[in-house]
């Protein structure tokens, strides 16, 4: 399975723009679903393959009735929508109270996405734009069918402690307890920091230490550039060689290293996956 969920804790540090970098340069098929129970962006943001708006009905808000009479990974292709880039997505609620007709169905949402990659007729990984997770938060009842869950975070030391103990959080709720570095249980909880890239591999290390000392279970995986201009590209606002930006070229770095570490224990490849997307017209931004 490969359900990938990215979750932040607290203010904006780019989740959605990290899926969707993510999910533009991922080796493989893959589905961009926007799973933020506070409602998505990219239908506001993003041109469809048509080249008129993205439809709000179709999508996470669609899936709904469906999932009430149990849900076969397949049927998410019903509900997706692909974007004048390639890129294949599920659009997010429209607001918060549409939630309210999600209840109880996070669960099944998590075991549909976690076995696309297994489907026999349309395989893809799927990376969950979650947004900002926090107490009891109904997005999380995905997480335990995730091969990972990557928390994303920005580097100034209230974003690096907020990172720290939500991490620790989900270790307790996700694997029963606090975790050494050397006892990884699934689905793994790794983060992402947001950062100037010439002091990447220095904020790695201290952040680590951090996680460690915590017991949390959870280690970097990787940084994704700060790039304003890249993230206007990525969102459609700004011209421009998107895949020459720091951003796509630092997503490009994220999503081999994943790759190379985890891919082994994921579903293999199926004949005809997608390859990578080029310049996906798509929203960014929380």
């Amino acid at each position: 399975m490969a359900l990938i969920a990215l979750a932040a804790d607290k203010g904006s540090p780019g989740v959605t723009t990290a899926a969707v970098a993510l999910a533009a340069v991922w080796p493989r098929r893959v589905l961009l679903a926007e799973t933020d129970p506070a409602g998505g962006d990219l239908v506001y943001r993003s041109a469809a393959a048509h080249g008129g708006p993205l439809n709000p009905n179709t999508g996470m808000l669609s899936i709904a009735a469906t999932a009430r009479r149990g849900l076969v990974p397949d049927q998410l292709w019903d509900h997706v929508q692909p974007l004048s880039g390639g890129l294949e997505v599920l659009v997010g609620l429209g607001i918060a109270e549409q939630a309210a007709g999600l209840a109880g169905l996070w669960p099944t949402l998590g075991r549909a996405f976690a076995q696309l990659a297994d489907s026999p007729h349309a395989p893809a990984d799927v990376i969950a734009d979650c947004g900002r997770i926090s107490g009891e938060t109904p997005v999380v009842e995905m997480f335990s069918q995730a091969a990972l869950v990557l928390l994303v975070s920005r580097t100034e030391p209230e974003s690096i402690a907020r990172v720290r103990d939500r991490a620790a959080a989900l270790a307790a709720k996700l694997h029963g307890g606090p975790r050494g570095a050397a006892t990884l249980a699934t689905p793994l909880i790794g983060v992402v920091l947001v950062t100037d890239p010439g002091d990447s591999a220095k904020l790695v290390h201290q952040v680590n230490d951090m996680l460690v000392a915590a017991q949390t279970g959870a280690r970097v995986v990787g940084t994704l550039a700060d790039d304003p201009a890249g993230a206007d590209q990525l969102a459609g606002r700004k011209r421009g060689r998107l895949d020459k930006s720091l951003l796509i070229r630092s997503a490009r770095k994220v999503t081999a290293d994943l790759y190379q570490q985890y891919g082994a224990a994921w579903s293999v490849p199926a004949t005809g996956a997608q390859g990578p997307h080029g310049q996906p017209a798509a929203g960014a931004g929380r």
